[in-house]
């Protein structure tokens, strides 16, 4: 997938591609865990391994934005930039937690 320029967006559109990666990462992170209850262990670590490439994307905007700062830019902050943030945040959790679950899981049904 392309990476995206964050000089080319304004700072709400910023926050909405936060979003939108982190809750598509979210999404199947929950599905996979559902799918490995149903008994698809490859199709949970399917949907963990696409969830771990949005949250890549998500990584890679929220760089982005590291870098801006660091290198004197300014960051506009709003409560969509914060939401954005836990968002992220708590997905990259979320996902973390699953990946560790599944793996338990696994190791118990051997």
């Amino acid at each position: 997938m392309e990476k995206l320029k964050l000089d080319e967006l304004t700072g709400e559109q910023i926050c909405f591609q936060l979003i939108l990666h982190s809750g598509n990462a979210r999404s199947k992170v929950i599905q996979s865990i559902r799918e490995y209850r149903a008994g698809s262990v490859q199709k949970a670590e399917e949907l963990l391994q696409q969830a771990e490439d949005d949250l890549q994307q998500s990584h890679d905007i929220h760089f982005q934005m590291i870098q801006k700062e660091a290198g004197g830019g300014k960051n506009e902050f709003s409560l969509l930039l914060l939401h954005a943030e836990d968002h992220l945040m708590s997905t990259l959790t979320m996902k973390e937690l699953v990946s560790e679950l599944l793996e338990l899981f696994k190791e118990k049904s051997l």
